[in-house]
């Protein structure tokens, strides 16, 4: 048998003490080292090289088992969420830098005793973020110079926009420890990026504080309430969250009607999408049917869109063709969701004629279908023991260019797996 020689045992031995297990961003020369040290190391525990003096079967375990570790760990890909985590952290580890140069032009434009209009303007200028931010501070130290709302404003509208969120944070509660500083439109903006930023509890304060204000001017519109109706209803992607959530919009509407806010068609479109989501239909209905009498407001397409969708999820297709037909009565084109939720429900419900002809309908209209719509159609025709049709079918949608390629492909491979044609 060979011998394994001492030196190169060594070499190896020294090699995985030397490099560290844990560290991700090894180079690839350093890995294909390794790499050849764990095949050599295997040999030997395999017992198809004799190690050589000095190095123990145990060892050779010992070292092998460190070398596939390190191996397995680092030569590998990583995964997607470690990436974005990475990214996360180096972007928060990232520190801007100021533009010197840009921030003393800046300051080289104001007069003496400079406005807060004119150090507003300066501001609207600028791109860099930072420079405006260190315009705002710069500003607060100066003699006699005092922010109002529009330098506020306009700051706030920077940071939020670059998603500089802890320092536009800072200029808010500048915002809120003055009394007299603040409007309806300044409030909107702050609520605006902090549910951006997924702050809801941030956004809700600020609701209140606005409540709670004396300067009516200061007072919750119908836009600052649209605005937490949007967040909180994409807060969540399941019934459950919103089932949740539609609590909160609710006691928000409720307060809202009673605080004499009309509310427009956007805010009673949240509602009737926060009652689908939430898998409460007939309130959906409701507040729909209200619309006209008690809100003084037509619906519009998405009004439909939404009421049609909850209603096919519920298996209720008499209801969601009703409505379907009314909103072409009305001029209004059906949404591709419309048309997709409606051709399911109804060949799920054995419907196959009308399921079959609204998806021509589909089709005409230039809605696109999923995959997921044809394949259910052309499941429950198979299973009504329609095969041959189901095939004529899935042909005709090609030949129509209703698929591509690979979808056509895809669910050819299903129906004759499933059902043997």
């Amino acid at each position: 048998m060979l011998t394994l020689h001492r030196n190169c045992a060594t070499y190896f031995k020294s090699l995985i003490y030397y490099v560290e297990p844990t560290s991700p961003f090894l180079g690839l020369q350093k890995l294909s080292v390794v790499n050849d040290a764990v095949k050599y190391v295997h040999y030997i525990t395999r017992g198809h090289i004799k190690p050589a003096e000095g190095i123990g079967l145990d060892e050779s375990l010992h070292l092998r088992a460190r070398l596939c570790l390190f191996s397995s760990y680092s030569s590998g890909p990583m995964s997607r969420s470690y990436r974005r985590r990475a990214s996360r952290r180096a972007k928060a580890n990232r520190k801007p830098t100021l533009n010197v140069a840009q921030f003393k032009q800046a300051i080289s434009q104001l007069s003496p005793r400079f406005s807060p209009e004119e150090l507003c303007d300066i501001i609207t200028l600028q791109e860099d973020p930072l420079v405006c931010l260190e315009l705002f501070n710069w500003a607060s130290q100066q003699h006699r110079f005092r922010h109002d709302v529009c330098t506020y404003h306009i700051t706030i509208k920077k940071l939020g926009s670059a998603k500089m969120y802890e320092e536009m944070d800072t200029v808010v509660n500048q915002v809120l420890a003055v009394s007299h500083i603040g409007t309806e439109a300044l409030y909107n903006t702050i609520i605006y990026f902090f549910t951006e930023a997924r702050k809801l509890t941030r956004a809700v304060n600020i609701f209140n504080h606005m409540r709670n204000s004396r300067k009516l001017d200061c007072r919750p519109s119908v836009r600052t309430y649209n605005l937490l109706f949007a967040a909180f209803l994409s807060r969540g992607k399941n019934s459950y969250i919103n089932h949740m959530y539609m609590e909160t919009i609710r006691s928000l509407f409720k307060q809202m009607v009673s605080d004499g806010i009309e509310p427009d068609i956007f805010t009673l479109n949240s509602m009737i999408k926060g009652y689908v989501l939430s898998l409460h239909v007939n309130d959906a209905l409701r507040i729909f049917h209200q619309m006209d009498v008690v809100y003084n407001s037509s619906p519009n397409s998405f009004s439909y869109d939404y009421l049609i969708h909850g209603l096919c999820a519920q298996a209720r297709t008499v209801n969601a063709r009703e409505l379907f037909n009314e909103m072409k009565e009305k001029g209004f084109i059906p949404s591709s969701k419309s048309y997709n939720s409606l051709v399911s429900a109804l060949a799920l419900n054995g419907e196959i004629e009308g399921a079959v002809s609204f998806m021509w309908e589909m089709i005409e209209k230039h809605r696109s279908g999923d995959l997921i719509t044809y394949r259910t159609v052309l499941d429950e025709m198979c299973r009504r023991g329609n095969v041959k049709e189901a095939m004529n079918l899935l042909r005709q949608l090609q030949e129509k260019d209703a698929m591509d390629g690979q979808a056509y492909r895809k669910l050819l491979y299903v129906l004759e797996d499933d059902f043997g044609h």
